[in-house]
């Protein structure tokens, strides 16, 4: 089978239905659900928790969870 010349349609197409056949339409909707869309800016986000940190703190804070494993 040469992916190359399918569309992405033809791709998407044949993957759902090897999904079916592996998985059976309970276990591909399953299978599918754990992979969507999220929202938001993670970068963005991230960066207004991040940028707050200072490094003596992080340390700290890396410090006092290895005592506790």
């Amino acid at each position: 089978m040469k992916t190359d010349i399918m569309t992405p349609k033809e791709i998407r197409v044949r993957g759902f239905n090897a999904l079916e056949k592996a998985l059976g339409p309970a276990g591909m909707l399953k299978f599918l659900h754990q992979f969507e869309e999220g929202s938001g800016n993670y970068s963005k986000d991230r960066h207004k928790v991040v940028d707050k940190l200072e490094l003596r703190d992080i340390i700290k804070t890396i410090r006092q969870m290895q005592k506790t494993t």
